[in-house]
């Protein structure tokens, strides 16, 4: 296989900011490339934070102007990136929780969460998900936190031919232990390099534990974030073996 690198963001967002939350993924997106980094994903809803009372103002469509500074940086960095925010697809349509793909050459998709946490129809409609972004031979399939939760969504993943399941997250500290080992068994029983990305900070009322992670296709963990604080997790591929290492910001 060819040479991969991808990264999550540990970022911590401004409630309801989105101008603000913006300029933060700049930031990273810039580090990111410093890395080499090919694939950047952010934790849910990372443009707004995890803020579903506000859900319904803040829905962004996924071609709105004010994503425009972050669809252009992608293409000039060359650099995909994957941002959370709640979307609505059209005027009249329900909000869902969405993670938007901006391509490194310009395209956009848009990957939709399928399975909501208990509460969260009150300000959301369940998604379709979304197809698995593609890098040479490698499949990069996307999950949205609770869908995780479903063992069947990470094993259709590996029967639809992914190779690593990247999970933008929102998991707090009463949570983590649990989470962390189904992501670890689904990376050993499918065979998946699993890429978490979660919080730095505390978002909507919940205390986020931060410690974003990566475990390689056998379930070892490669890397983690120690503890909460902005951060870049980077995992690379070089000559078929994953390394991960985390980068401060």
């Amino acid at each position: 296989m060819t040479a991969l690198t991808l990264a999550a963001a540990q970022s911590i967002s401004v409630p309801g900011d989105v101008p603000a939350n913006i300029r933060r993924h700049m930031a990273f997106m810039q580090v990111a490339a410093e890395q080499g980094v090919q694939l950047l994903i952010f934790p849910e809803l990372s443009l707004t934070g995890y803020e579903p009372s506000l859900a319904a103002d803040l829905a962004i469509a996924p071609d709105a102007a004010q994503l425009t500074p972050l669809r252009v940086m992608a293409r000039e960095l060359g650099l995909t990136v994957v941002v959370g925010m709640p979307i609505r697809m059209a005027p009249d349509a329900g909000v869902m929780i969405g993670a938007l793909v901006l391509g490194a050459d310009g395209s956009r998709a848009v990957y939709t969460k399928q399975h909501l946490h208990p509460g969260e129809e009150v300000a959301f409609v369940p998604g379709q998900g979304g197809v698995a972004l593609a890098f040479g031979d490698d499949r990069i399939a996307l999950s949205v936190c609770a869908d995780f939760t479903h063992a069947r969504h990470a094993r259709a993943a590996a029967e639809a031919g992914a190779n690593v399941y990247a999970a933008s997250v929102l998991i707090s500290e009463g949570g983590y232990a649990k989470d962390c080992a189904q992501l670890q068994t689904y990376a050993a029983e499918y065979r998946l390099l699993v890429l978490m990305a979660n919080h730095g900070g505390p978002s909507g009322g919940w205390d986020c534990a931060g410690r974003s992670a990566i475990w390689s296709a056998d379930g070892r963990l490669l890397a983690a974030v120690p503890g909460v604080g902005e951060a870049l997790l980077v995992a690379r591929r070089n000559n078929d073996v994953w390394a991960g290492h985390v980068v401060a910001l």
